[in-house]
């Protein structure tokens, strides 16, 4: 049985949108160790987020008085 996936696949990086291969990427989706970098420094910075609903608030007291 073949493989569907291409050896040669090819995919823009999602920080620099430079073309690159695929198959023997150690970066990817990314094209190198700096943009895989600048990605991390997004997400922990807040600039991505997933959209969700906000938890409900409760007072942590109350958490510890059950017994």
């Amino acid at each position: 049985m073949k493989s569907s996936i291409n050896p040669s696949f090819s995919v823009k990086c999602p920080i620099c949108k430079k073309v690159v291969v695929w198959e023997g990427n150690p970066s990817r989706p990314f094209c190198s160790e700096r943009c895989r970098l600048i990605d991390l420094g997004n997400w922990a910075s807040g600039e991505y987020s997933i959209p969700a609903e906000p938890l409900p608030e409760t007072d942590e007291a109350d958490n510890y008085n059950k017994e």
